[in-house]
C-alpha cells in the first residue's frame, strides 16, 4: 500500500454488463457500480432513496475472471479497492478524466440475498497451495452449557 492512496469500500448494485476482455494477456473487467443511499424521512414516516452515484470499477487478474464468472448485472455487491483518477485526451483533443475504483475484492452483499462459494483451481506458477482448516482438539477447550431459561441459574 502507498501513503496517501484512497482505499474505499462501496456499497451498491451492478449497473452495466460487466465487460471482461484481455489487455496484453492480462484477464480485466469493468462495470459501473451504482450507490444509492436511503434515509429515513420522519415527515413521510418511511425510507426514501437519495441521489445515485455512479462509479467505474476496474479490476485485473483472477479477480477480473472470478467476478465475470460470479456476477451479473443489477446483482448487489461490496466493492473495496483504491480510488484513482483516469486521465486522457478525447477525439476533440479536450483533456478528460473520471474516477476508477481499482477493485481488491469484490463480494455479494448477503443482506440482500444468498451465495455458494465455489474455490477456483489453482492457477499458473504463483498458485497459493491449498490449506485445511482443522477444528479446535476436543481436549484443549472444555465445553460448557449455558443456562437457557432463569430458572436454570
Amino acid at each position: 500500500m502507498s501513503v496517501n492512496e484512497i482505499h474505499l469500500t462501496v456499497v451498491g448494485r451492478i449497473g452495466s454488463e460487466p465487460d471482461f476482455k484481455e489487455i496484453g494477456q492480462v484477464p480485466h473487467l469493468s462495470f459501473r457500480l451504482a450507490s444509492t443511499p436511503r434515509q429515513f424521512d420522519k415527515v413521510l414516516g418511511r425510507f426514501v432513496e437519495k441521489t445515485t452515484s455512479w462509479l467505474q470499477v476496474e479490476c485485473w487478474r483472477y479477480l477480473a475472471q472470478n467476478a465475470f464468472d460470479s456476477t451479473r448485472i443489477g446483482q448487489p455487491v461490496i466493492v473495496s479497492g483504491k480510488l484513482r483518477t483516469h486521465e486522457w485526451t478525447d477525439d476533440k483533443g479536450e483533456q478528460r478524466s473520471r474516477l476508477v475504483l481499482e477493485a481488491f475484492t469484490i463480494g455479494h452483499d448477503l443482506n440482500r440475498g444468498t451465495a455458494t462459494f465455489s474455490k477456483s483451481a489453482p492457477r499458473g506458477e504463483h498458485a497459493v497451495p491449498e490449506v485445511t482448516a482443522a477444528p479446535f482438539p476436543a481436549d484443549e477447550y472444555p465445553v460448557t452449557s449455558l443456562p437457557l431459561s432463569a430458572e436454570a441459574a
